[in-house]
């Protein structure tokens, strides 16, 4: 995700109330609603590196990386992460590396031509009966492999009263049935924002469901409060969450209760991953992924290869590495917990089988 114009302005106006509020020190420090953790995310390279006590010999590159495409935390995820261990599986997901400052061949600033795709503004519509709504510029926590960390979100993520266009497209569309909502994350959007949106499609006949992608219950566990589940549960659309999930150390107790109540609101609950050099290209890593998300009552849906985005390249998994990990995880997981191994092409009507 790009810093916006308002991430801007927002850290100026809230430079010195960050540095009161949260010792530097203390990385056990915990906030009292998920909107104060939120505004206190973890923005600063030589911060994290403070906080997780690791090598400041990383910060020069780390502060490179940084400005090409924003550090963003969160306080929970962070307490997730090994102290002085430079190989954590989800500190290399968040960690601004120098490595992405690397321009290899084929690596793109937008691998699936999304602006190809877009007929109003904060919409794609790429796949038959769907479309994707941008409903949020925001995101709790920057993933470095993430394929939007070029978009342009300032000129894609319409206001409330620019959504009209967008609405008006769906309503006139009858062929479509399902909207997901993305971003940035949808989440990290105020509920009044939220609930508004829900409200609009809800009125568009046609429809029958909303699907959610997020990483906001891993992150952000808070955000899953009574508030949100209770509106969920009042919509006449059927609810899908799809989490976003790439190793079971992402997966605690807080992010358990969090899920849980998403259940309790009749929201069915997937997971889609991305397969992601020395974060989770190992079949035993993945396997106890795809275990660890049943236990708290997620389906294993996607796992993607990764999508060829410019700054990302040293998350890449080679082909064959693919495909021998596909065939050890089909011996060793049921049916039903084997995720479809993906990719998305640009043009094509569909995702395609990676193996």
């Amino acid at each position: 995700m790009q810093t916006t114009r308002e991430d801007i302005a927002y850290r100026k106006s809230h430079h010195m109330k960050k540095t009161l509020m949260i010792p530097r020190t203390n990385p056990s420090w915990q906030p009292q609603s998920w909107q104060e953790e939120l505004s206190q995310l973890i923005t600063d390279p030589r911060h994290l590196l403070e906080l997780l006590e690791l090598d400041m010999s990383l910060l020069p590159l780390a502060q490179k990386a940084h400005k090409l495409f924003p550090l963003r935390c969160t306080h929970s995820y962070l307490q997730r992460i090994e102290k002085r261990n430079p190989k954590d599986p989800l500190l290399l997901q968040i960690l601004p590396l120098g490595k992405e400052l690397e321009q290899p061949e084929g690596f793109v600033k937008d691998p699936l031509e999304e602006h190809a795709f877009t007929p109003a503004k904060g919409l794609i519509h790429k796949y038959h009966g769907r479309v994707l709504l941008m409903a949020s510029a925001q995101c709790a926590i920057n993933c470095r492999y993430c394929f939007r960390r070029h978009y342009d979100y300032i000129d894609n993520t319409p206001s409330r009263l620019q959504w009209q266009p967008a609405l008006d497209y769906i309503t006139k569309t009858e062929s479509i049935k399902e909207v997901i909502l993305s971003g940035g994350d949808p989440l990290a959007s105020a509920d009044k924002v939220l609930f508004w949106l829900l409200e609009q499609l809800e009125q568009i006949p046609h429809l029958h469901r909303l699907r959610i992608h997020t990483r906001i219950p891993l992150v952000l566990p808070k955000r899953i409060n009574t508030a949100l589940t209770d509106r969920l549960k009042q919509s006449r659309l059927q609810q899908v969450l799809v989490m976003h999930c790439n190793h079971a150390q992402e997966l605690n107790g807080e992010v358990g209760q969090a899920l849980n109540q998403l259940k309790q609101a009749d929201v069915t609950l997937l997971n889609q991953s991305v397969l992601l050099k020395d974060v989770n290209d190992n079949t035993q890593t993945l396997v106890e992924l795809s275990e660890s998300l049943f236990r708290y009552g997620v389906l294993p849906y996607y796992l993607h290869v990764l999508d060829p985005v410019s700054g990302a390249a040293h998350f890449d998994v080679k082909e064959e590495d693919i495909n021998a990990l596909h065939r050890e995880m089909l011996a060793l997981l049921p049916g039903f917990l084997m995720p479809k191994f993906v990719r998305e092409v640009p043009h094509e009507k569909s995702k395609i089988a990676a193996v």
